[in-house]
C-alpha cells in the first residue's frame, strides 16, 4: 500500500457520521485526526489508501480498516459522509 501524497486525492478532507458525532479528517500527509462528540482529536494516527481500501494505525497501536463505496466511507461499523 502507498500513502496518498497528492493534495488532490478524492478521499482527503472531512468525513462525518449522519448525526455529526464522529468527524474523521484525512490529511494529505498520511495522517488522520478523529473527533468524537465534544472530544476533539480523540484519535490520531496514520493511514494508507489502496484503491478504495483504507487502513489505519492509531498512535496508541490500534489498527482498523475501511472501504470507500459510492462516495461513502465505511469504517469500524460506522458510515461517514464527505463534508
Amino acid at each position: 500500500m502507498q500513502t496518498c501524497e497528492t493534495e488532490h486525492h478524492p478521499y482527503f478532507g472531512l468525513w462525518v457520521t449522519a448525526d455529526g458525532h464522529v468527524r474523521h479528517e484525512l490529511l494529505p500527509n498520511g495522517r488522520y485526526d478523529e473527533a468524537r462528540g465534544t472530544r476533539e482529536s480523540a484519535y490520531q494516527g496514520r493511514y494508507e489508501v489502496e484503491g478504495n481500501y483504507i487502513r489505519y494505525w492509531d498512535d496508541t497501536g490500534f489498527t482498523a480498516d475501511g472501504t470507500f463505496r459510492d462516495g461513502v466511507l465505511y469504517h469500524g461499523g460506522m458510515v461517514l459522509y464527505r463534508q
